[in-house]
């Protein structure tokens, strides 16, 4: 039943709005503030709805020597079991198609967490209870938790790995006046999205529909379909809304939608999966963190001369997305930066842990602050302010050619940092820092401001597409769909405007409906920052065809011509006539008139050899700053945030409401990436951080004191994107790379700015005590 059902006796449930809903609102806002939005977990259950729950390793790598089921089997409300014998075609989903990632491990486990059984029951409670019954017998194996280990163990990558190469990096190094190298460990992240994995599959007589919380549809049917041995077709897959993604559910929602619709066949009875918090965050992959080696060579100023780097990182026990995260770190390991010579080497690295997957930024975020590091260290370096580093080595004319090669054409870095130097006055502020840390004896302060520049398209370029369909009803209300999910983001919002648009009526009038793979089909995933890109491109080209009929049928039956058909204000204007839209709509009807269409896009320009190491990844280029001032109590390690700029490059933005929302969750999810987000192995390969209790996400209190955000409304897409606006999902993240500096400088002042302290991410308070000890020990 659903948890939201008002109670008897009380009035229906609004089926619109508040009166006074303005463009700028999300479209399901008031469903959300009323608890009317319906997420998965509310939907009414189907008569006879089961329950599964998943059975989890016990060992980090050890092969199965005996599975004991019995008691689980004999447990109240237990309808049976599911094991990798009954996987009728394909036990695998590998959204690669490596066949490394089984629904269910067969005679060899290969991390804490990995599932091996599925009791399905009456009811949740139940068939969570009788999965603690199973008994399993284990044969230990040698396990490699971290890199370091794996290495040692001599394990596999779990892709090949990639080399992005940019004239001779080693000659570079060699003929610098300057050069250094150091070492850097950057954390993962768990997702933490508040609505956790779930789906609920219900049979039908010639298939099955999945609700199902993803980012990409088509892939869970895609799954499904494999490993049930069904026709796609066959196969539906339904996503209203999420209750957070950020990545997370963009692959990992594959496992429990196949358990459940494995199961509903077995049963012929709705199934739902829901696991709670812990087994969640012990089952599924998290941000990869990395460990970036560096040697830099630079002259005198400070000036970037070569550059060579590796960037290894815990991938986990098989391939998921980790080549195409560890190739979007290397794409990002310039950050803003121009490499004269480099050398770019990635390693996904085999770990006997969770195979680790795409999060908000996709790798991008760990090259990012490798590249801020290097900035870093040549500053200390050089004793020079690290923001007059960075400018030094902007991309400019004559110095505009990536590692990968391709040009950087639409740079405004320049301006939009200039622009934020002087709004957020931080030459005062650090000329201030300065002189406070010269007189606090405990208390010290850090200021930084930091850039970014964020490559924007799927790299792998088959992605770049989307499709619309788009229906105009007699009424002249409007129904869109499209291959994009909503998770929040105000992806539908901005669909919803850009087809209100087309049509010249208010966002009212326009019902984005539930991303379904019966309507439009072969969607990519909603990630990539592509969301809008895509899809509302799609969308537009659809509400274009109908209204172009629409055009048409007027010049035809009022006799004008169709350039002077316009639509505005709810109104249709055909010469001297304006009629109400709903009018034309219901008079093209009468006339035969199609008043139904989708549409399509493809990314134009896009194009990526991997082999060579050389292409244009891009469409183009999201850029943004954020200058960040800190204090960190140099006795606990403790630290707060005092104030963040940021002035963020959102193109010609779509829904500058939205997008403001956007760069603000962004930069907070970035700042508990880098300071308080600790993910935690023990020796026995036990994700120990595994719940709020020992898993530390930024709270509300956690926010900058001052925070002070901007979008630069000056800037325009100079390609061809929906309505010149660019993508605003991923690139503020890492905005929050000048929080992290700015602890940086605050730790550096106890060793008078001598050396760069060289912290680890994320930067919690015994990391930062620790470096603050070793630096007031010298």
């Amino acid at each position: 039943m659903n948890r939201h059902a008002p109670p008897a006796g009380s009035p229906a449930p609004r089926l619109k709005p508040p009166e006074g809903d303005t463009a700028d609102r999300h479209e399901s806002a008031w469903l959300h503030v009323s608890g009317r939005a319906e997420y998965i977990d509310d939907l009414p259950e189907p008569e006879g709805c089961l329950h599964a729950c998943l059975g989890l390793s016990e060992r980090a790598h050890a092969r199965i020597a005996a599975l004991d089921l019995a008691a689980v089997l004999a447990a109240p409300g237990v309808a049976g079991v599911l094991t990798a014998r009954d996987v009728p075609c394909v036990n695998d989903i590998s959204p690669t198609h490596r066949h490394d990632e089984p629904v269910f491990a067969e005679d060899r486990v290969l991390f804490h967490g990995q599932p091996i059984f599925a009791v399905v029951a009456a009811t949740r409670a139940q068939a969570r209870a009788a999965a603690r019954l199973a008994r399993a017998d284990y044969e230990a194996l040698p396990h490699a938790v971290d890199i370091e280990a794996a290495e040692a163990m001599g394990l596999p990558l779990v892709t090949p790995p990639l080399t992005l190469s940019q004239g001779d990096a080693a000659a570079g190094l060699a003929a610098a006046p300057r050069r250094l190298s150091g070492e850097m460990r950057i954390g993962g992240q768990d997702h933490f999205y508040l609505e956790g994995h779930i789906a609920l599959a219900i049979p039908q007589d010639d298939g099955i529909v999945i609700h199902s919380s993803t980012q990409h549809p088509s892939e869970v049917q895609h799954m499904v379909a494999a490993a049930l041995g069904l026709p796609a077709n066959a196969v539906t897959v339904l996503v209203r809304r999420m209750g957070g993604a950020f990545g997370g559910k963009e692959t990992q929602s594959n496992l429990f939608a196949v358990v459940a619709a494995l199961a509903a066949l077995r049963w012929g009875r709705a199934v739902k999966l829901r696991p709670d918090r812990d087994d969640d965050m012990i089952s599924t992959g998290k941000r990869h963190d990395f460990r970036v080696r560096y040697e830099v060579g630079f002259d005198d100023d400070g000036r970037i001369l070569a550059v060579d780097a590796g960037f290894a990182a815990r991938c986990g026990f098989s391939s998921d997305l980790s080549g195409p995260v560890t190739d979007r770190a290397l794409f990002h390991a310039d950050n803003a930066y121009f490499y004269p010579a480099a050398r770019l080497v990635s390693q996904p690295q085999m770990t006997h842990t969770v195979s680790n997957t795409a999060f908000r930024g996709f790798g991008g975020p760990q090259g990012v602050v490798g590249a801020e590091r290097i900035i870093e260290e040549i500053a200390y370096a050089t004793g020079r302010d690290p923001l007059e580093v960075r400018k030094l080595n902007f991309y400019g004319e004559g110095r505009d050619v990536t590692p990968y090669h391709q040009r950087v054409e639409d740079n405004i870095l320049p301006r939009l940092v200039a622009e934020l130097e002087a709004s957020s006055d931080y030459g005062a502020r650090r000329a201030a820092v300065l002189a406070f840390n010269r007189d606090s004896r405990i208390v010290r302060r850090g200021i930084a401001l930091t850039p970014v520049k964020f490559g924007i398209s799927f790299t792998a370029t088959w992605y770049n597409q989307a499709g619309a369909l788009v229906h105009v009803y007699q009424d002249g209300s409007v129904q869109a769909n499209h291959g994009g999910t909503e998770m929040g983001q105000g992806l539908h919002t901005k669909v919803r405007g850009v087809v209100a648009e087309v049509f010249g009526l208010s966002p009212e009038r326009v019902r984005v409906t539930a991303t379904a793979t019966d309507k439009v089909p072969n969607t990519s995933a909603t990630a990539a920052s592509s969301g809008a890109d895509l899809n509302g491109m799609a969308a537009l080209a659809a509400a274009t065809t109908i209204r172009d009929r629409l055009r048409a049928f007027l010049a035809e039956s009022r006799g004008v011509g169709a350039e002077s058909v316009r639509f505005e204000g709810g109104m249709v204007l055909a010469g001297d006539v304006a009629e109400p839209f709903a009018q034309v709509v219901k008079a093209a009807y009468m006339a035969r008139v199609q008043l139904s269409a989708s549409g399509y896009y493809r990314t134009p320009k896009v194009h990526w050899d991997r082999e060579k190491g050389r292409g244009r990844p891009f469409y183009y280029y999201a850029y943004g700053a954020a200058a960040s001032e800190v204090s960190v109590d140099t006795l606990t390690g403790e630290h707060v945030v005092d104030r963040v700029d940021i002035l963020h490059d959102a193109g010609k933005s779509l829904n500058p409401e939205i997008d403001l929302g956007q760069v603000e969750g962004g930069f907070v999810q970035g700042m508990g990436w880098l300071t308080s987000e600790e993910l935690w192995w023990d020796e026995a390969g036990r994700l120990r951080t595994h719940a709020p209790s020992t898993y530390k996400i930024p709270l509300a209190s956690d926010r900058p004191r001052v925070f002070n955000v901007a979008l630069a409304d000056w800037s325009e897409c100079r390609e061809m994107t929906i309505k010149r606006s660019k993508a605003v999902g991923e690139p503020p993240l890492m905005l929050a790379a000048s929080v992290l500096e700015a602890l940086s400088m605050a730790v550096a002042s106890l060793a008078d700015y001598r050396e760069c302290p060289r912290l680890d991410a994320p930067a919690t308070p015994e990391r930062l005590l620790m470096a603050a000890e070793r630096l007031r020990g010298r």
